[in-house]
């Protein structure tokens, strides 16, 4: 949820972490901190209330350089935004922590602590963990022995980075449930929560695995695992560029990214398909014994994810002729499922450290299924490492909250599991090459779709002053209906829902006047006249109707009826992925509009690292 950034160097390693606070600032900005060392100087500290120039400004005025120190931008878990609850959080003795995650028992170690005489300026559980490292400090007389003794004592999630001005030479981390990585130079190292935090000094980095404790100095790294024994863990080079992250020419990274779908898509696809043929090796060396042997498919996701998954289950139960559950993670977590025999575990996650998803994971690994499948746009991540099958969607370092190309990637990485499992139930070779046919078409038709940005821009005024909205779809279009309302209520913070259009009879329909409009998404499918209905009751109570359709639908524009008309011959297969870029786009221009924070909207975070 927050960002983490650390250095050591014989350099100021301070521009370093403000510029990867930069670029973790997605993850978590109501403050921001840092705390730094230079030689044998006591720590120094500034926290700032708000964004990151915040914390960059104050620095202006009070120039604290170093060449070792952490930083730290947060999202608040426990305690309220405020400078005094903003990390990096200091025990007595110049001993500074930064913290990701939630620790579950810290009422009980703060009991424990004030008890033993120490004092809390702060509501975090962060200011815990400091303190209670400080505390074992005085049995072991070294700090890395100290962060081991205390993460042992730790119940949650954490990633940690402590420093201190009596061992002003190293940085001791520490892993359970949220990602921390170390980025490796030439006489100098860094850490971070996220790579892209550091692609501005190195391409190399280590990630640090489930109940690590490492220590970093400035040309050395040790790592010591769970038991308690020294392990290597391996330098992976990063393919991400320095620059991924940068806005270009674009007013905000979501007008950006909804603008690379094209290219995101045909990357995903890149030598996934070939010849009329999908490649399954793609999924993993073990995907066609897997996908020959599946029956039932199981998809748990949260958010936007889930919406994907969502759709999936409608295309895998229609092409595959397989049953599909799609589940909620938080929801899956906690009850006790009943596995079908040969049923696929599919996970889908953006960051690949969704916390929820990632339990999820590791609770379905004792429950039986046949095999593990991810599908994440990050390589690294824990889930990747974690899952026996893996299909990247390859869109590219995601910034903006809101997800638009992470799930039209997704949605594309499902068309691809989708013709794998179908080749081995239902689909010959001439259905399989129309499929991948119809997949490689995708790029292009988002590009003719974005051609509507005008038009939408325009429809956008008409929302400004609203307070509600209604989305509407049937079959595979009803999860796009939903995915829009969250993008609307997301970053515009009107209240928006997502619908079958079939159960409007059942209940919304009281909702419908003339001031709420109504949003509907009818590709020319089999679905289309029933839609036509229920857009009908929505038009005979007064609601206004807007209405992303088919060129062929037969649906024409009339008094309180807007139809934007989409590109023409979409089918089945490719209509979730289309209709969903002008929902994106509209969602932006209300937003744009009502001036709200697009990229980061109030209350969320990108990376939802604690349950």
């Amino acid at each position: 949820m927050c960002g983490i950034v650390g250095a050591i160097a014989e350099r100021n390693i301070v521009p370093i972490l403000m510029e990867g606070l930069r670029r973790l600032e997605y993850r978590g900005y109501d403050s921001a901190g840092i705390a730094v060392l230079n030689g044998t100087q006591h720590l120094k500290r500034l926290r700032t209330v708000g964004k990151v120039k915040m914390l960059q400004e104050a620095l202006e005025q009070t120039p604290t350089p170093g060449n070792l120190g952490i930083a730290h931008t947060r999202w608040a878990t426990h305690g309220v935004p405020s400078e005094r609850n903003a990390h990096p959080h200091i025990s007595r003795d110049g001993l500074a922590i930064v913290h990701n995650g939630i620790i579950e028992n810290h009422e009980e170690l703060r009991s424990d602590l004030e008890r033993l005489g120490y004092s809390f300026t702060s509501e975090t559980d962060t200011e815990v963990i400091a303190h209670r490292i400080h505390y074992h400090l005085a049995t072991v007389a070294d700090l890395f022995k100290a962060v081991r003794a205390t993460v042992a004592e730790l119940e949650g999630a954490y990633a940690l980075a402590v420093v201190s001005e009596h061992d002003p030479d190293r940085i001791i981390l520490a892993r359970e449930g949220c990602p921390v990585v170390i980025g490796v130079g030439v006489d100098e190292n860094f850490v971070a929560s996220d790579v892209a935090a550091l692609l501005s000094v190195t391409r190399r980095f280590v990630f640090l695995e489930e109940g690590d404790v490492a220590e970093i100095r400035r040309t050395s790294i040790r790592i010591i695992d769970r038991e308690g024994n020294t392990v290597d863990r391996p330098i992976r080079e990063s393919a991400l560029s320095a620059d991924a992250a940068e806005k270009g020419l674009y007013r905000h990274f979501m007008l950006k990214e909804i603008h690379e779908q094209p290219s995101a898509v045909a990357d995903t696809l890149q030598e996934r398909v070939a010849n009329g043929r999908l490649l399954e090796a793609a999924f993993g060396p073990a995907a066609t014994e897997v996908f020959k042997r599946t029956r039932h498919v199981h998809i748990v996701a949260c958010g936007t994810s889930y919406h994907a998954g969502v759709v999936a289950r409608y295309v895998i139960e229609q092409v595959c002729k397989l049953p599909c559950s799609v589940e909620i993670a938080s929801e899956y977590r906690y009850r006790n499922p009943v596995v079908p025999a040969n049923s696929l575990f599919v996970t889908i996650s953006q960051s690949g450290e969704t916390a929820d998803t990632l339990a999820a994971l590791r609770l379905a690994k004792q429950a039986g299924y046949l095999s593990s499948l991810a599908i994440c746009n990050v390589p690294e991540s824990s889930l990747v490492r974690e899952s026996e099958l893996v299909m990247l969607t390859r869109a590219g370092p995601e910034i903006g909250v809101a997800s638009t190309k992470a799930f039209t990637t997704q949605l594309t990485a499902l068309g691809m599991l989708v013709i794998a499992l179908a080749k081995h139930n239902s689909a010959d070779s001439e259905r399989e090459r129309g499929l991948v046919t119809r997949l490689i078409e995708l790029p292009s038709l988002i590009d003719k779709t974005l051609a509507l940005d005008g038009v939408i821009e325009e429809l956008a005024k008409r929302f400004a002053d609203k307070h509600h909205a209604l989305f509407l779809g049937r079959g595979a279009l009803y999860p796009i209906a939903m995915e829009g309302a969250l993008k609307l209520k997301e970053i515009s913070y009107i209240h928006a829902e997502g619908y079958p259009a079939g159960e409007l009879k059942h209940g919304p329909l009281a909702l419908v006047d003339a001031d709420m409009p109504v949003i509907a998404v009818a590709p020319n499918n089999d679905l289309l006249e029933k839609l036509k209905s229920n857009l009908m009751e929505v038009r005979a109570r007064g609601g206004e109707l807007i209405v992303f359709a088919d060129p062929e639908s037969g649906i024409t524009p009339s008094d309180g009826v807007t139809v934007i008309q989409m590109p023409k011959h979409v089918t089945y297969f490719q209509a979730p992925v289309v209709y969903t870029i002008p929902l994106q786009l509209l969602a932006y221009h209300v937003a744009i509009l009502r001036g709200t924070d697009v990229d980061q909207p109030r209350n969320l975070a990108k990376s939802v690292t604690v349950e």
